[in-house]
């Protein structure tokens, strides 16, 4: 049997690397994604003093530490008993979202959009922010990064830092929004909106204008029918900040909705010995491997699968794209692809929900934290912009973590992931011939995810393999110790 590897894989956050494998008669028989690194933050957050938490999980990732900081606030105001006041939670969406527009802007003109914007068959080498630059224009490019600039200047305004937030407390926030600051906030915002609707429209004349690429994405190498999972308000629109997580069938029909509480009663994790990631599955269902369908437990999470498990957008703009989106493709929608549709459209609402809050009277407030209770058990989940994030601790009397378990976003999507490259692979290499471009393609089957790996490993069954060489003054090995 003859293997194709993929190693490393491109334009994602962390290092992962496919193993194809080819029959004799040069199809493809199976795919991995193998994600070889392990960072361990589960083990290494036991012990801590709790309040250190929102601060040690934003160092998880680089890109999306505003998720980790508030999934982990969110599980201590449940520990310590406490609401936050309704200006601490206004002020907290709003960074929030603020991180969603420079997430969702980084990774279309990054990362996922060089495949549409440059081409899939490009060459390496222009497939990337250059290449971007080069078919876009300097002007295009310079209102990206302003307004990915504008994502993190709301996020460093509330937050404190532009990257790795401090002002999530348990109870609130440290500090209230000044009336000067409101204004910048809102100047961006309004700013982010025009910016948005202004990358849909580049998205449709570049993508679903093209003949080419809408038979791409409504190819069977890059459609999969799965359950489909993400947070929604009370109205069962999507919400990145708060609400309950709903599920959905291949069908769309609601399959369960749960809050933050009871997550483990719908998800159950397992691993693979080849891979640091775990494999979540829905308990109800239970693990089938790795297919897809009703009577498998594979959910997938992130801009698609939200918009798949929301009956709508909460402000008007982003409502328009969500049903010119259905109307266009049905719903729910199983083209792997249309992940990038469904982004653009989270980011248009990011910025709408941003003008939203930036305008309430109430944001200004300076009563941003309630007091806290007695320590204990508490579980918080936010929307990443890859999908639903977990974080659930167990405290002592001490108030120290005895217990930290997170299921982040790309966890979730890891099996969907791994059966979207195997189905990809399947699609498009045929008697073993294989190019550049073709193994490029494979790739677009987990870019559309924009999947983190470095949040993703944080506990694996076993040991991290390991050796430790000693040498001595002169250089020469004095010893060797291995497991």
């Amino acid at each position: 049997m003859k293997e194709i590897s993929i190693d490393p894989i491109t334009r994602l956050e962390g290092h992962g690397s496919v193993s194809i494998f080819l029959n004799e008669a040069g199809e493809v028989e199976n795919a991995y994604l193998k994600i070889p690194e392990l960072r361990g933050f589960e083990a290494f957050c036991l012990g801590r003093q709790a309040e250190l938490m929102p601060i040690i999980t934003t160092r998880i990732c680089g890109v999306c530490p505003v998720a980790h900081h508030y999934a982990s606030v969110k599980a201590l105001d449940a520990a310590f008993k406490v609401t936050p006041p309704p200006t601490a939670k206004k002020l907290r969406e709003l960074q929030y979202v603020g991180y969603i527009i420079y997430d969702h802007t980084l990774h279309f003109y990054y990362l996922g959009g060089p495949d549409f914007i440059v081409g899939p068959d490009a060459p390496a080498e222009k497939r990337n922010i250059l290449g971007v630059i080069e078919k876009a224009g300097m002007d295009v490019t310079m209102e990206v990064i302003k307004h990915r600039a504008y994502g993190q200047k709301i996020t460093e305004i509330i937050g404190g830092k532009a990257t790795h937030p401090v002002s999530g407390l348990p109870g609130g926030l440290s500090k209230p929004l000044s009336e000067e600051n409101r204004l910048s906030i809102l100047e961006m915002a309004r700013s982010s909106v025009n910016f948005s609707q202004f990358t849909l429209q580049l998205f449709h004349d570049l993508v679903l204008d093209n003949p080419r690429y809408l038979d791409m994405i409504k190819s069977d190498a890059y459609t999969m029918r799965t359950y489909y999972a993400g947070t929604v308000d009370a109205k069962n629109r999507v919400n990145f900040y708060d609400g309950d997580v709903r599920v959905v069938d291949p069908a769309g029909k609601e399959f369960t909705r749960f809050a933050a509480d009871d997550y483990q009663e719908h998800i159950q994790e397992r691993s693979e010995e080849w891979t640091y990631s775990k494999l979540p599955f829905l308990r109800k269902i239970g693990w089938k491997g790795f297919t897809d369908g009703p009577d498998s437990g594979i959910y997938r999470v992130g801009p698609l699968a939200r918009l798949n498990a929301a009956d709508g957008m909460a402000t008007p703009l982003a409502q328009k794209e969500y049903e010119t989106m259905f109307s266009m493709l049905g719903k729910p929608v199983h083209g792997t692809l249309v992940f990038h549709w469904a982004r653009l459209i989270e980011l248009l609402y990011a910025a709408e929900r941003a003008v939203e809050l930036a305008s309430d009277p109430e944001i200004t407030s300076t009563h941003v934290r309630n007091p806290v209770g007695e320590p204990g058990e508490g579980i918080g989940i936010v929307e990443a912009a890859r999908g639903t994030l977990i974080h659930h601790y167990k405290l002592d009397e001490n108030a120290l973590v005895r217990k930290a378990n997170m299921i982040v976003a790309t966890t979730n999507n890891y099996p969907s992931i791994c059966l979207s490259i195997r189905d990809a692979a399947k699609g498009l290499i045929h008697e073993g011939k294989v190019d550049e471009a073709i193994l490029n393609k494979v790739e677009m089957a987990f870019r559309a995810y924009d999947p983190c790996f470095g949040c993703a490993t944080h506990f694996a069954v076993g040991q991290m393999p390991l050796e430790v060489q000693v040498f001595d003054h002169k250089k020469m090995l004095l010893d060797s110790v291995s497991r």
